[in-house]
């Protein structure tokens, strides 16, 4: 148990106070989370609010990257680290908090991912390459997050007083597909495509921004991995994970 446990459950005790009282929050899915093991909770990204509500959503402890303008000041910083935050570069990944995810993992918690690498509210933007290459080098399941509503409440003093329709659809976990060695950046790039139709696949037509498709609605297949990737350099992630 991480030593500031204890401001992470106050945290949690706060949100699960304000975010119903001041608007209404609806979780569906919440039988599909598992209990224990490694975990990626990977979700689409609108708002400021989003980590608070996962964190109201989901009953497990949360560790998540924060870009690093959020540690500026001294107070923020303690908070956000005691509430499991680690900071990551806005210019990209640096090897440290991929060291850090992966230790996160390793250790058998659960690790929050905006694949997107950036807010976009209202529509569902491409997802970069970070969480594929976690998922791929931990061997962790996949737990797929659609967000409905937090895009109305941008500002950090809204969040515990969002008076908005909030909700969250928990997906089937999944694994992707285990890959020996090296892949190249198509591979790792047609992965992350996966990984963004399954959280589309839980979200409204109109928030599914660059996957909105007939078939995104449905769970795409499983990739095929059988061909021997080219072997290429270990690609770098850009952005965040």
């Amino acid at each position: 148990m991480p030593p500031f446990d204890l401001w992470y459950r106050f945290g949690r005790a706060l949100a699960r106070i304000f975010l119903p009282t001041f608007g209404s929050v609806e979780v569906v899915g919440k039988s599909r989370i598992p209990h224990d093991g490694p975990l990626i909770v990977a979700a689409n990204h609108q708002s400021l609010l989003d980590p608070p509500l996962l964190v109201y959503a989901i009953s497990r402890p949360l560790f998540f990257l924060a870009k690093s303008g959020l540690f500026m000041a001294p107070g923020v910083t303690c908070a956000l680290k005691m509430w499991h935050a680690y900071p990551v570069n806005e210019d990209g990944v640096a090897a440290d908090s991929l060291r850090w995810a992966r230790k996160t993992l390793d250790r058998g918690r659960a690790l929050l991912v905006f694949p997107e690498g950036k807010r976009n509210p209202g529509a569902l933007g491409a997802g970069i390459d970070g969480l594929t290459y976690v998922a791929l080098r931990s061997g962790a399941p996949i737990l797929p997050v659609g967000i409905v509503g937090t895009e109305k409440s941008p500002a950090l003093l809204r969040i515990p007083f969002h008076f908005q329709r909030l909700k969250v659809v928990i997906g089937e976990p999944f694994h992707l597909p285990k890959v020996e060695g090296r892949v190249d950046r198509d591979e790792l790039t047609r992965l992350t495509r996966h990984v963004m139709e399954r959280i589309a696949g839980l979200l409204p037509p109109e928030y599914r921004g660059v996957y909105d498709s007939p078939a995104a609605g449905d769970a795409p297949a499983e990739p095929d991995l059988d061909a021997e990737p080219e072997p290429e350099g270990e690609p770098e992630p850009s952005r965040q994970a």
